[in-house]
């Protein structure tokens, strides 16, 4: 009887033991069921509020974007991007840097007038020297040669003030009451080469008028221009400092308008080179004409000494 209650509870307590496993399933699916559920409501709620920040970000982003961020650098500006040509350069450089093309600029302004000037006065110089030697020839006495010399026809020409001072000693001489044939010939040849020799140094000083201008440009106007180079190329790594970019279109204006002033100290320097070893060659070249005019003019004032004229 006892074993037949035993039993009797055993079948019982198995069968609420598989009673409870067959259940546990659905009691677990319910919360998964309600899960999905839970969340397919919440999703909608959840994707506009995530909608919402988006349309205003978009909004804040569009009023903020021409301020742009704090430490993003400031847009650069390409100054006269396009058009940049001598004229504007200038325009656009530094003072000091103006101020060396400026002064350049006049100096070969100077230098080509000056090649003008000294061409015509050559010109005219060799013109009236040849009419005045061929008169010369034609003396046929001391006091001719100072008539002929001092005539307003050629007055100022170097020839005729060279003939005019030798032939007007021998003059003041016998005026004075000197003698100048015999014995005192030599004295009186010296006297009148010393009064030419003082006319060929004035006529010196006035043939290398402006010589020196021109050799000062064109020793000096290349480095004068670099000058002007380096201070504007300073100014152009001044201004990449402040702009933080090293673009090439941002840097290049400020160069080239720094190179331009080298360019223009070469324009002044290379013709004023040109210019000085060309008047110096004509200079030189009357020179030697001179003295071969003062040879053959003493000789002429010693043969009349000679003679007694």
């Amino acid at each position: 009887m006892l074993e037949t209650k035993k039993a009797t509870h055993f079948i019982a307590l198995v069968g609420a033991i598989a009673l409870m496993t067959a259940s546990a399933p659905a009691f677990a699916q319910a919360p998964a069921a309600e899960a999905p559920a839970a969340d397919a409501a919440a999703a909608p709620a959840a994707d506009a509020n995530a909608a919402a920040p988006d349309a205003n970000a978009v909004v804040d982003a569009n009023a903020a974007a021409p301020a742009g961020n704090a430490g993003d650098p400031a847009p650069v500006t390409i100054k006269n991007a396009g058009k940049l040509t001598p004229v504007q350069m200038f325009i656009d450089a530094t003072p000091i840097v103006k101020a060396v093309m400026i002064g350049l600029l006049l100096c070969s302004v100077l230098s080509w007038t000056l090649l003008v000037v000294k061409s015509f006065e050559f010109m005219s110089l060799n013109k009236a020297s040849d009419r005045f030697v061929e008169a010369f020839r034609g003396a046929r006495s001391i006091t001719d040669i100072n008539r002929l010399a001092t005539s307003e026809e050629f007055e100022g020409n170097p020839l005729a003030d060279m003939a005019a001072a030798a032939s007007g000693e021998v003059e003041l001489s016998r005026q004075a009451g000197l003698q100048v044939t015999g014995d005192h010939r030599d004295t009186t040849l010296t006297r009148a080469y010393a009064a030419v020799g003082a006319v060929q140094s004035n006529l010196a000083k006035r043939l290398s008028g402006g010589m020196q201008f021109l050799a000062s440009v064109g020793s000096s106007g290349p480095f004068i221009g670099l000058f002007g180079t380096v201070y504007g190329i300073m100014n152009s790594f001044i201004g990449i400092a402040n702009t933080n970019t090293t673009n090439l279109a941002v840097v290049a204006p400020g160069i080239a308008e720094a190179l331009l002033a080298t360019g223009i100290g070469l324009f002044s320097a290379i013709p004023s080179v040109i210019f000085y070893n060309y008047f110096q060659t004509r200079i030189a070249a009357f020179g030697s004409r001179t003295e071969g005019f003062v040879a053959e003019l003493m000789n002429a004032i010693s043969r009349q000494l000679d003679k007694g004229a």
